[in-house]
Protein backbone atom coordinates (compact mmCIF):
# COMPACT_ATOMS: atom_id res chain seq x y z
CA UNK A 1 0.00 0.00 0.00
CA UNK A 2 2.53 2.37 1.00
CA UNK A 3 4.70 1.72 -2.17
CA UNK A 4 1.38 1.91 -4.47
CA UNK A 5 1.08 5.71 -2.71
CA UNK A 6 4.91 6.52 -3.29
CA UNK A 7 4.57 6.00 -6.79
CA UNK A 8 0.96 7.91 -6.84
CA UNK A 9 3.77 11.10 -5.49
CA UNK A 10 5.56 10.76 -7.71
CA UNK A 11 3.62 10.79 -10.51
CA UNK A 12 1.82 13.42 -9.56
CA UNK A 13 5.07 15.52 -9.07
CA UNK A 14 6.05 14.93 -12.47
CA UNK A 15 2.85 15.60 -13.70
CA UNK A 16 2.86 18.86 -11.58
CA UNK A 17 6.60 19.90 -13.01
CA UNK A 18 5.34 19.08 -16.66
CA UNK A 19 2.64 21.06 -16.27
CA UNK A 20 4.73 24.13 -15.38
CA UNK A 21 6.91 23.54 -18.15
CA UNK A 22 3.85 23.52 -20.38
CA UNK A 23 2.61 26.78 -19.03
CA UNK A 24 6.40 28.90 -19.62
CA UNK A 25 7.10 26.99 -22.59
CA UNK A 26 6.70 30.08 -24.36
CA UNK A 27 8.53 32.19 -22.28
CA UNK A 28 11.61 29.77 -22.34
CA UNK A 29 11.92 29.45 -25.94
CA UNK A 30 10.92 32.59 -27.21
CA UNK A 31 12.14 35.86 -24.41
CA UNK A 32 10.66 38.57 -24.46
CA UNK A 33 12.33 41.50 -26.80
CA UNK A 34 15.21 44.25 -24.76
CA UNK A 35 13.99 47.85 -24.91
CA UNK A 36 16.39 49.01 -28.12
CA UNK A 37 19.23 51.14 -27.62
CA UNK A 38 18.57 54.26 -27.56
CA UNK A 39 20.26 58.01 -28.54
CA UNK A 40 20.35 60.40 -26.33
CA UNK A 41 22.50 63.37 -27.26
CA UNK A 42 25.33 64.96 -28.93
CA UNK A 43 27.99 67.24 -27.79
CA UNK A 44 28.37 69.45 -29.86
CA UNK A 45 24.75 69.40 -30.57
CA UNK A 46 23.45 68.64 -33.68
CA UNK A 47 23.49 71.32 -36.57
CA UNK A 48 26.16 73.67 -34.63
CA UNK A 49 29.26 74.86 -36.23
CA UNK A 50 32.39 73.12 -35.19
CA UNK A 51 36.10 73.24 -36.35
CA UNK A 52 37.79 70.91 -38.13
CA UNK A 53 39.74 69.24 -35.76
CA UNK A 54 36.68 69.13 -33.43
CA UNK A 55 35.67 65.57 -31.88
CA UNK A 56 32.15 64.71 -31.39
CA UNK A 57 30.58 63.26 -28.40
CA UNK A 58 27.33 60.67 -28.95
CA UNK A 59 26.08 59.53 -26.06
CA UNK A 60 23.25 56.44 -25.67
CA UNK A 61 21.48 55.17 -22.88
CA UNK A 62 23.35 52.02 -23.18
CA UNK A 63 25.99 50.16 -25.50
CA UNK A 64 25.19 50.61 -29.53
CA UNK A 65 26.21 47.01 -30.36
CA UNK A 66 27.30 47.07 -33.95
CA UNK A 67 27.49 50.54 -34.35
CA UNK A 68 28.45 51.88 -37.66
CA UNK A 69 29.22 55.40 -38.14
CA UNK A 70 29.68 57.24 -42.04
CA UNK A 71 31.53 60.90 -42.31
CA UNK A 72 33.78 60.41 -39.41
CA UNK A 73 36.35 57.78 -37.35
CA UNK A 74 34.56 56.43 -33.98
CA UNK A 75 35.88 55.49 -30.48
CA UNK A 76 33.84 53.03 -28.87
CA UNK A 77 33.39 53.53 -25.03
CA UNK A 78 30.18 51.50 -23.61
CA UNK A 79 27.37 54.66 -23.75
CA UNK A 80 29.62 57.07 -24.96
CA UNK A 81 31.03 56.93 -28.49
CA UNK A 82 33.92 59.71 -29.37
CA UNK A 83 33.80 60.76 -33.53
CA UNK A 84 36.60 62.72 -34.09
CA UNK A 85 38.28 64.27 -36.99
CA UNK A 86 39.63 66.05 -39.66
CA UNK A 87 36.48 66.94 -40.99
CA UNK A 88 36.48 68.77 -44.58
CA UNK A 89 35.34 72.52 -44.20
CA UNK A 90 31.81 72.54 -44.94
CA UNK A 91 28.68 70.83 -44.50
CA UNK A 92 29.45 67.69 -42.44
CA UNK A 93 26.50 64.56 -42.16
CA UNK A 94 27.27 61.77 -40.05
CA UNK A 95 25.33 58.53 -39.85
CA UNK A 96 25.42 56.45 -37.28
CA UNK A 97 23.34 52.94 -37.49
CA UNK A 98 23.66 49.77 -34.66
CA UNK A 99 20.78 46.82 -33.89
CA UNK A 100 18.23 48.28 -36.42
CA UNK A 101 18.16 51.69 -35.18
CA UNK A 102 19.87 55.48 -36.83
CA UNK A 103 20.41 58.37 -36.57
CA UNK A 104 21.77 61.42 -38.71
CA UNK A 105 23.75 64.30 -37.11
CA UNK A 106 24.97 67.26 -39.28
CA UNK A 107 27.13 70.10 -38.69
CA UNK A 108 29.11 73.02 -40.29
CA UNK A 109 32.85 72.82 -40.25
CA UNK A 110 34.90 76.14 -40.15
CA UNK A 111 37.82 75.96 -42.51
CA UNK A 112 40.98 75.81 -40.37
CA UNK A 113 42.41 78.99 -38.59
CA UNK A 114 45.58 79.81 -40.85
CA UNK A 115 48.97 79.92 -39.12
CA UNK A 116 49.55 83.26 -37.00
CA UNK A 117 45.83 84.32 -38.17
CA UNK A 118 43.14 84.68 -35.78
CA UNK A 119 39.52 84.70 -36.76
CA UNK A 120 37.54 87.98 -36.52
CA UNK A 121 33.60 86.91 -36.01
CA UNK A 122 31.03 88.88 -38.20
CA UNK A 123 29.21 91.54 -36.59
CA UNK A 124 28.45 95.05 -36.61
CA UNK A 125 30.03 97.67 -34.84
CA UNK A 126 29.64 101.96 -34.48
CA UNK A 127 32.63 103.24 -36.83
CA UNK A 128 33.96 106.70 -36.31
CA UNK A 129 34.29 108.93 -33.61
CA UNK A 130 32.88 111.57 -31.59
CA UNK A 131 35.43 112.32 -29.03
CA UNK A 132 37.23 115.56 -27.86
CA UNK A 133 39.95 114.60 -30.17
CA UNK A 134 38.15 113.18 -33.11
CA UNK A 135 38.91 114.78 -36.66
CA UNK A 136 35.76 115.56 -38.86
CA UNK A 137 36.88 112.80 -41.41
CA UNK A 138 35.91 110.27 -38.21
CA UNK A 139 32.48 111.56 -38.71
CA UNK A 140 29.42 110.45 -38.90
CA UNK A 141 29.74 107.81 -36.52
CA UNK A 142 27.62 105.58 -38.33
CA UNK A 143 27.18 100.97 -38.46
CA UNK A 144 28.75 99.02 -40.33
CA UNK A 145 27.83 95.01 -40.79
CA UNK A 146 31.02 93.30 -41.70
CA UNK A 147 31.34 89.26 -42.48
CA UNK A 148 33.62 87.03 -40.44
CA UNK A 149 37.75 87.65 -41.59
CA UNK A 150 41.40 86.50 -40.77
CA UNK A 151 43.37 88.99 -39.25
CA UNK A 152 47.58 88.62 -39.11
CA UNK A 153 48.11 88.22 -35.11
CA UNK A 154 51.33 90.43 -35.63
CA UNK A 155 52.54 93.28 -38.31
CA UNK A 156 54.90 91.30 -40.73
CA UNK A 157 58.29 91.43 -39.36
CA UNK A 158 61.78 92.32 -40.77
CA UNK A 159 62.02 88.62 -41.39
CA UNK A 160 59.11 87.45 -43.31
CA UNK A 161 59.57 90.35 -45.44
CA UNK A 162 62.79 88.96 -46.53
CA UNK A 163 61.54 85.65 -47.47
CA UNK A 164 59.16 87.85 -49.64
CA UNK A 165 62.20 89.93 -51.14
CA UNK A 166 64.31 86.63 -51.63
CA UNK A 167 61.27 84.63 -53.41
CA UNK A 168 60.81 87.87 -55.78
CA UNK A 169 63.25 89.57 -56.90
CA UNK A 170 61.30 91.93 -58.87
CA UNK A 171 60.48 93.44 -55.56
CA UNK A 172 63.86 93.88 -53.70
CA UNK A 173 65.68 97.22 -52.96
CA UNK A 174 67.86 97.91 -56.02
CA UNK A 175 65.43 96.19 -58.30
CA UNK A 176 61.95 97.22 -57.53
CA UNK A 177 60.26 99.09 -60.60
CA UNK A 178 60.32 102.95 -59.72
CA UNK A 179 56.63 103.28 -60.52
CA UNK A 180 55.89 101.63 -57.07
CA UNK A 181 58.63 103.50 -54.75
CA UNK A 182 59.97 107.29 -54.14
CA UNK A 183 63.89 106.41 -53.53
CA UNK A 184 63.24 105.85 -49.89
CA UNK A 185 62.07 102.22 -49.93
CA UNK A 186 63.06 99.75 -47.33
CA UNK A 187 65.28 102.68 -46.25
CA UNK A 188 66.77 101.50 -43.14
CA UNK A 189 68.50 97.63 -45.05
CA UNK A 190 71.38 97.50 -46.33
CA UNK A 191 70.95 95.62 -49.58
CA UNK A 192 68.76 93.08 -49.20
CA UNK A 193 69.11 92.65 -45.64
CA UNK A 194 67.68 93.75 -42.41
CA UNK A 195 68.90 96.09 -40.00
CA UNK A 196 71.04 93.56 -37.34
CA UNK A 197 68.78 92.13 -34.18
CA UNK A 198 65.64 92.84 -36.05
CA UNK A 199 64.36 90.18 -37.50
CA UNK A 200 61.22 89.97 -35.36
CA UNK A 201 60.58 93.96 -35.66
CA UNK A 202 58.21 95.11 -37.63
CA UNK A 203 59.15 95.76 -41.57
CA UNK A 204 59.05 99.45 -41.84
CA UNK A 205 59.42 102.32 -44.51
CA UNK A 206 57.41 100.17 -47.61
CA UNK A 207 55.11 101.56 -49.63
CA UNK A 208 51.24 100.40 -50.43
CA UNK A 209 52.01 99.08 -53.63
CA UNK A 210 54.64 96.85 -52.12
CA UNK A 211 52.36 95.82 -49.56
CA UNK A 212 49.88 94.53 -51.81
CA UNK A 213 52.46 92.33 -52.99
CA UNK A 214 53.36 90.86 -49.66
CA UNK A 215 50.19 89.60 -49.20
CA UNK A 216 49.07 88.43 -52.47
CA UNK A 217 52.41 86.26 -52.27
CA UNK A 218 51.37 85.26 -48.92
CA UNK A 219 48.06 84.34 -50.71
CA UNK A 220 46.25 87.05 -48.30
CA UNK A 221 45.14 90.54 -48.81
CA UNK A 222 45.11 94.28 -46.94
CA UNK A 223 42.35 94.63 -44.53
CA UNK A 224 40.13 96.71 -45.55
CA UNK A 225 39.79 100.30 -43.15
CA UNK A 226 36.17 99.22 -41.34
CA UNK A 227 38.25 95.89 -41.01
CA UNK A 228 40.92 97.17 -39.52
CA UNK A 229 39.25 99.52 -37.39
CA UNK A 230 36.35 96.44 -36.13
CA UNK A 231 39.37 94.83 -35.30
CA UNK A 232 41.54 96.55 -33.57
CA UNK A 233 38.67 97.77 -31.20
CA UNK A 234 38.95 93.79 -30.04
CA UNK A 235 35.26 93.39 -29.23
CA UNK A 236 34.96 96.87 -27.20
CA UNK A 237 32.65 99.69 -28.41
CA UNK A 238 33.25 103.35 -28.05
CA UNK A 239 36.78 103.05 -26.85
CA UNK A 240 39.69 105.07 -27.77
CA UNK A 241 42.64 102.17 -27.60
CA UNK A 242 42.34 98.85 -28.39
CA UNK A 243 42.05 98.26 -24.39
CA UNK A 244 40.32 101.24 -23.19
CA UNK A 245 40.36 105.31 -22.70
CA UNK A 246 43.49 106.04 -21.20
CA UNK A 247 47.35 105.29 -22.83
CA UNK A 248 51.03 104.93 -21.44
CA UNK A 249 54.10 103.91 -22.77
CA UNK A 250 53.63 100.57 -20.87
CA UNK A 251 50.35 100.23 -23.51
CA UNK A 252 52.02 100.87 -27.10
CA UNK A 253 55.26 101.80 -28.41
CA UNK A 254 54.65 105.77 -29.50
CA UNK A 255 56.62 109.19 -28.48
CA UNK A 256 55.98 111.94 -26.66
CA UNK A 257 56.85 115.23 -27.85
CA UNK A 258 57.24 118.78 -26.01
CA UNK A 259 55.82 121.97 -27.86
CA UNK A 260 58.89 122.13 -29.87
CA UNK A 261 58.07 118.24 -31.06
CA UNK A 262 61.09 117.25 -29.45
CA UNK A 263 60.72 113.57 -28.62
CA UNK A 264 60.59 113.39 -24.36
CA UNK A 265 59.19 109.87 -24.09
CA UNK A 266 59.01 106.88 -26.10
CA UNK A 267 62.03 104.48 -27.11
CA UNK A 268 62.45 106.03 -30.58
CA UNK A 269 62.39 102.86 -33.11
CA UNK A 270 60.36 100.39 -33.27
CA UNK A 271 59.91 97.23 -31.20
CA UNK A 272 59.80 93.63 -31.72
CA UNK A 273 55.88 92.64 -32.34
CA UNK A 274 54.01 90.92 -29.56
CA UNK A 275 55.92 93.17 -26.90
CA UNK A 276 52.88 94.89 -25.60
CA UNK A 277 49.68 93.02 -24.79
CA UNK A 278 47.32 92.33 -26.96
CA UNK A 279 43.92 93.75 -27.68
CA UNK A 280 40.78 91.58 -26.68
CA UNK A 281 40.81 89.58 -30.60
CA UNK A 282 44.30 88.70 -29.68
CA UNK A 283 46.34 90.94 -32.09
CA UNK A 284 49.12 92.80 -31.03
CA UNK A 285 50.57 96.23 -31.74
CA UNK A 286 46.73 97.54 -33.23
CA UNK A 287 48.41 100.66 -31.66
CA UNK A 288 51.78 102.26 -32.60
CA UNK A 289 55.75 100.55 -33.38
CA UNK A 290 54.51 101.18 -37.13
CA UNK A 291 51.56 102.36 -39.05
CA UNK A 292 49.54 99.57 -41.06
CA UNK A 293 48.31 100.18 -44.88
CA UNK A 294 44.85 99.26 -45.68
CA UNK A 295 42.73 98.12 -49.25
CA UNK A 296 40.78 101.80 -49.15
CA UNK A 297 41.13 104.94 -50.63
CA UNK A 298 41.54 107.52 -48.37
CA UNK A 299 38.32 109.82 -48.85
CA UNK A 300 38.16 112.09 -46.46
CA UNK A 301 33.82 112.17 -46.81
CA UNK A 302 33.39 108.22 -47.28
CA UNK A 303 32.00 108.17 -44.08
CA UNK A 304 29.17 110.88 -44.87
CA UNK A 305 28.25 109.72 -48.33
CA UNK A 306 28.31 106.01 -48.19
CA UNK A 307 25.63 104.18 -48.82
CA UNK A 308 26.95 100.26 -48.10
CA UNK A 309 26.96 99.57 -44.81
CA UNK A 310 27.90 95.84 -45.40
CA UNK A 311 31.75 95.15 -45.90
CA UNK A 312 32.42 99.26 -47.18
CA UNK A 313 35.64 99.96 -49.04
CA UNK A 314 36.58 103.44 -50.31
CA UNK A 315 37.20 104.20 -53.88
CA UNK A 316 35.10 103.02 -55.79
CA UNK A 317 36.84 99.53 -56.66
CA UNK A 318 35.94 96.39 -55.05
CA UNK A 319 38.46 94.34 -53.22
CA UNK A 320 38.40 91.83 -56.13
CA UNK A 321 39.43 94.58 -58.63
CA UNK A 322 41.99 96.06 -56.54
CA UNK A 323 43.89 92.70 -56.22
CA UNK A 324 43.82 92.05 -60.06
CA UNK A 325 44.76 95.65 -61.59
CA UNK A 326 47.13 97.27 -58.33
CA UNK A 327 50.00 96.12 -60.36
CA UNK A 328 49.25 95.81 -63.67
CA UNK A 329 47.45 99.36 -63.74
CA UNK A 330 49.32 102.09 -60.79
CA UNK A 331 46.87 103.98 -59.11
CA UNK A 332 47.35 107.81 -57.84
CA UNK A 333 44.83 108.25 -55.21
CA UNK A 334 46.10 108.20 -51.48
CA UNK A 335 45.52 105.28 -49.38
CA UNK A 336 44.81 104.60 -45.86
CA UNK A 337 47.00 104.18 -42.98
CA UNK A 338 45.68 102.94 -40.04
CA UNK A 339 47.33 102.82 -35.74
CA UNK A 340 49.93 105.19 -35.36
CA UNK A 341 53.70 104.54 -35.10
CA UNK A 342 56.77 104.62 -32.39
CA UNK A 343 57.59 108.23 -33.75
CA UNK A 344 53.69 110.10 -33.67
CA UNK A 345 51.95 111.39 -30.56
CA UNK A 346 49.64 108.99 -28.68
CA UNK A 347 46.25 111.27 -30.19
CA UNK A 348 47.17 109.29 -33.55
CA UNK A 349 46.52 105.81 -31.85
CA UNK A 350 43.05 106.02 -30.92
CA UNK A 351 41.47 103.39 -32.95
CA UNK A 352 39.14 105.72 -34.81
CA UNK A 353 42.24 107.88 -36.31
CA UNK A 354 42.74 108.07 -40.08
CA UNK A 355 46.08 109.29 -41.69
CA UNK A 356 45.77 111.79 -44.53
CA UNK A 357 48.78 111.85 -46.08
CA UNK A 358 49.43 108.53 -47.93
CA UNK A 359 50.21 108.33 -50.95
CA UNK A 360 50.83 104.79 -52.39
CA UNK A 361 54.34 105.36 -52.79
CA UNK A 362 55.68 106.93 -49.25
CA UNK A 363 57.23 105.28 -46.55
CA UNK A 364 58.18 106.99 -43.47
CA UNK A 365 57.49 104.23 -40.67
CA UNK A 366 54.46 102.86 -42.82
CA UNK A 367 54.13 98.64 -42.48
CA UNK A 368 51.55 96.57 -42.90
CA UNK A 369 49.79 92.92 -41.32
CA UNK A 370 47.45 90.98 -43.53
CA UNK A 371 43.84 89.67 -44.03
CA UNK A 372 42.06 86.90 -45.56
CA UNK A 373 38.31 86.14 -46.29
CA UNK A 374 36.75 83.43 -44.73
CA UNK A 375 35.87 80.70 -47.33
CA UNK A 376 32.09 80.41 -47.65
Amino acid sequence: MLKHLGMFVVLAVCLFAIAIVGCNRDKLIDPPEEDPIKFLSADPADGSTIQNDATITVTFDGTPEGLQVTGGTATPGGKTVSIAGPFAAGPLVLGLQWAGEAVTLSYTVEEPIPEGMVLIPAGSFEMGSEDEEAEDDEQPVHTVHLDAFYMDVYEVTNAQFKAFVDANPDWQKDRIDGRFHNGYYLDDWSGNDYPAGKADHPVDNVTWYVAMAYAEWAGKRLPTEAEWEYAARGGLAGKKYPWGDTITLADANYSELDENRNRIGGIGDTTPVGQYAANGYGLYDMAGNVWEWCLDEWDHDFYAESDNSRNPIAGGETVQGLLENFAPNPIDPWRVLRGGSWNVVARLLRVASRDRDASPISWDGYGFRCARDVTP
